[in-house]
């Protein structure tokens, strides 16, 4: 690091020290054009410091590309469902929002890539934002949600009450109410911004494995060969015009190697040392393999469900096991948030409607065990049923049986009384 690179980062720390003083501005994100630690700018400045990865710099590495996309790919999988609390349980409502939430939030958002968005969001950023559109500015009715990236968005408390401020400090910086804006915060959320995981945890371990796939592709780039000094006897007196000519020599023979597999031919007695360590003493392979369970750590994927398959799982075996604790363990800690956070904003302090993610679409165990649930369901042998014929028909998507029998719940005792009294008319 020159020395008037390593003044600027210093001017920036102390920058930055000064604005994070500032209760106004606590934990707030920055814009990309400002030199402070979390802005893109210091990213570019301090690249190669510990702590200066950017939110492009880590979707570089296997690793955090695998883990967003797996975790953004279930949440945008799995539908958002309305519904009604009623005396005897809930019902699902038919309302426009489910377009919203399921098929498009927004005309230039698919939701697919809207959810998936505000997961990399959370993920990488700490927070994700989408902004509630409504009919007009004096209708409460929802029309629309749109996200933004959290670089653009701005958070301050003024009055009690969170203001969000989008493109700060450009001609398109507009102001919004709290009641305006989905806010999905992450780990270590103050009541205006979360930890950005990469300052917090993923930063360090994003940029080594980062420095490892770098000195990789060097090596390789090198033809796997390390780097090589030429020997000459003591005998053989080689003045600077004929260094010159062995170094022009020897390059262009190793890059006849690289592409032949001839190997150079030396003279005179002259030796090649090697000043470099190869692949193995560097561990290069272990580094990598290592960041590689970090990253998943941090992010709270199963290794092994981002590829990583050399070590034996403890989470049960089979795919079913794997997508169970997968949900229930990393998943739905994202789930709760967002979907208390659509509730809180969309239906405030509504005790009757309220949405919620369908989880049955990642938890479906396999053909086998959806069999032997759905029987004890229908009150199948040695179990109390409680649900109907028709129930099981909508979980699969089919369309109801106009029977009695159909809408009825099997009781064992009802079945057992039925079978008795058959075969005594038998």
């Amino acid at each position: 690091m020159t020395s008037a690179l390593r003044l600027r980062a210093e001017l920036m720390l102390e920058q930055d020290r000064a604005v994070r003083r500032s209760p106004a501005v606590v934990n707030e994100t920055y814009r990309i054009s400002e030199g402070v630690r979390g802005s893109t700018l210091y990213g570019w400045l301090t690249e190669g410091l510990a702590g200066s990865v950017s939110e492009a710099q880590a979707m570089r590495v296997g690793a955090v590309y695998a883990c967003v996309g797996l975790i953004g790919g279930a949440i945008a999988a799995m539908p958002f469902h309305l519904y009604a609390r009623s005396e005897t349980g809930r019902t699902r409502l038919d309302d426009d929002l489910w377009w919203l939430f399921n098929e498009s939030p927004h005309p230039g958002w698919p939701a697919a890539s809207a959810w998936q968005h505000a997961a990399q969001s959370v993920l990488l950023k700490g927070d994700g934002f989408w902004e509630i559109l409504r009919a007009s500015k004096y209708s409460p009715r929802i029309i629309g949600f749109e996200p933004h990236h959290p670089d653009v968005v701005r958070v301050s408390r003024i009055e009690g009450r969170n203001r969000y401020t989008l493109n700060p400090g450009t001609p398109k910086q507009r102001e919004l109410d709290q009641d305006d804006v989905l806010h999905f915060p992450g780990i270590g959320f103050n009541g205006l911004r979360s930890m950005t995981p990469i300052a917090a945890a993923l930063g360090s371990t994003a940029d080594l494995a980062l420095a490892a796939d770098n000195h990789t592709s060097a090596f390789f780039r090198g033809g796997a060969r390390p780097d090589h000094a030429i020997v000459v006897p003591p005998t053989m007196k080689v003045n600077e015009e004929q260094r010159d000519l062995l170094k022009e020599t020897w390059g262009r023979q190793r890059d006849h190697y690289n592409t032949t597999g001839l190997p150079p031919v030396l003279v005179g007695g002259m030796e090649i040392k090697s000043l470099t360590v190869n692949a193995e003493d560097a561990q290069l392979l272990e580094t990598r393999q290592q960041s590689v369970e970090d990253i998943a750590r941090i992010m709270g994927v199963p290794p092994h469900m981002i590829g990583k398959t050399d070590a034996s799982t403890s989470w049960g075996s089979g795919i079913e096991q794997m997508s169970i604790g997968f949900v229930r363990y990393t998943v739905a800690r994202h789930l709760n948030v967002i979907s208390q956070e659509i509730n809180r904003k969309v239906w405030p302090r509504s005790r009757v409607r309220y949405g919620e993610f369908n989880l049955d679409a990642l938890l479906e165990g396999d053909s086998k065990t959806q069999a032997e649930y759905l029987a004890k369901a229908l009150g199948g042998p040695g179990s109390q049923g409680w649900m109907t014929v028709n129930q099981v028909r909508q979980m699969k998507n089919m369309p109801p049986i106009d029977e009695p029998w159909a809408h009825t719940v099997q009781r064992a005792g009802a079945a057992s009384a039925a079978t008795t009294e058959g075969t005594n008319n038998a």
